[in-house]
Formats: structure tokens, C-alpha cells, sequence
């Protein structure tokens, strides 16, 4: 059963909407503007880098590139999710992050396995990989929550994957 609908170019699940960046909000996260369709603690710092990192390279702004995590109840933005476009040696990175005020609420396992399962369905796609550090406990649990299995660490940092089922399980 999939753990996303796909709607245009949004990704909806149970409880969230993942939405491709918009220009607009990209400009206004890198202005300092607030939105009123954002959780008052958003953009947190990673939201900012992605944003700077999305205006010098739009080409991220794919349909299998970043998107904002957006509260299907409230409509208003808590995070952000996207895969580091392009694969290499069919492998994408995938990476998120949850505003403070909206963390514990399952909000980033949730969009983890929709956008993993999305990834999936790309050319040239055959695995997600994502890297935490050791330090961020909650981080390692949202990686486990999604489905996705440590194979490496070293004294910081754990990696994590999952692979496309074969063929005869999709």
C-alpha cells in the first residue's frame, strides 16, 4: 500500500502535504519575510540553507527535488524534505527537518517514507541513502521509522539506505 497520493506535482499523505518549493518563498525565506501559511518558528536554519542552496541551483527544484512539509489540517508550513537530485550510481540522497514546535508528532517519518517511496518511482533510482549524526538520537529514529536500515557508522556518523523492492514485489 503506498504511503503517498500524488496530486500535480504535491505529494499527500495521512496528515501532510509535500509541496515543491515555490520561487516566491524561496526569495522570502532568504529576505527574512514571514508568510502567514508558515509555523511561527519557520524557516528554522536548515530551511534557510536549503534556500540559498535552491536559489543558486533551481535545477534541485525538480518534481524529485525539495519540498516544503505542509500540515494537511492547518495548511501551514512545518519543514522540509527533498532529495539531492541527481543519483549517483542510481543511489539519491535524501534529507528533512521538522520546526521545533512541530516536532514528536510523527510528522517526519511520515514524510521520510512518503518522499523515499516517491524517490523510488524515479529513473535511474534503485536506492535512498540519508546520513545522521550520532549525536541526534531523534534523527536515527525517524531513519528507522521510515523503513530505512543502518549499514555503516564511524565514531560520528551512522548511514542509512533502503533499496527498490525486485521487481516481482512491486
Amino acid at each position: 500500500m503506498s504511503s503517498f497520493s500524488l496530486t500535480g506535482t504535491d505529494l499527500t499523505t495521512d496528515r501532510l502535504v509535500l509541496r515543491p518549493w515555490s520561487t516566491d518563498e524561496l526569495a522570502a525565506v532568504l529576505s527574512g519575510a514571514r508568510l502567514t501559511h508558515w509555523a511561527e518558528d519557520f524557516p528554522a536554519e536548515g530551511d534557510r540553507v536549503i534556500a540559498g542552496f535552491l536559489t543558486e541551483h533551481p535545477d534541485g527544484l525538480t518534481d524529485y527535488g525539495h519540498r516544503q512539509i505542509i500540515e494537511r489540517a492547518s495548511g501551514v508550513v512545518v519543514g522540509s524534505i527533498g532529495l539531492f537530485w541527481p543519483p549517483s550510481n542510481g543511489s539519491i540522497e535524501v534529507g528533512y527537518g521538522i520546526v521545533a514546535s512541530r516536532r514528536g508528532r510523527g510528522y517526519a517519518p511520515e514524510a521520510t517514507r512518503a518522499i523515499i517511496e516517491f524517490a523510488l518511482t524515479a529513473p535511474g533510482v534503485n536506492a535512498v541513502c540519508a546520513d545522521v549524526e550520532l549525536s541526534n538520537p531523534a534523527s536515527v529514529r525517524v531513519l528507522e521509522k521510515a523503513g530505512l536500515h543502518r549499514w555503516s557508522e564511524d565514531t560520528t556518523t551512522a548511514r542509512f539506505s533502503t533499496t527498490a523492492p525486485a521487481p516481482s514485489q512491486r
